[in-house]
């Protein structure tokens, strides 16, 4: 079992590093965390889920303080941040790390995490 690693990108619209774009491909039954990312600096959180969850297939997008003990966020609604079908939420809390983790599927699921982060206050060029 490995840990899924993350691209990041800065989003080239913002021109100013206040938005950045953090991906994690092909997590599987197999694989199913993602590795985590420590983003205190970006207020505003909003993730998507795309590609094949299977059968039963779910992930969840999990914070931690201390880097060790992991919980489900919560999302805009107040309910747990995970999916069970491709979609996108806004995440509430703003712990010191964030990753995903496939919690169910099958040999087929094989799903792909995108996490959009904006500052509070955008960095002045």
């Amino acid at each position: 079992m490995a840990t899924i690693g993350y691209t990041y990108t800065d989003d080239p619209g913002s021109n100013d590093g206040s938005v950045a774009i953090y991906s994690w491909a092909a997590l599987t039954t197999t694989n199913t965390d993602g590795a985590p990312i420590g983003i205190v600096a970006f207020a505003d959180r909003c993730v998507q889920v795309t590609g094949t969850f299977g059968a039963g297939g779910s992930i969840s997008v999990q914070g931690s303080n201390d880097g060790t003990n992991y919980a489900i966020l919560k999302n805009a609604q107040g309910t747990a941040a995970t999916f069970t079908a491709a979609g996108i939420q806004q995440i509430v809390e703003l712990p010191r790390y964030m990753r995903p983790l496939v919690t169910a599927g099958d040999g087929t699921t094989s799903l792909t995490v995108t996490l959009v982060a904006r500052r509070a206050n955008p960095l002045r060029t």
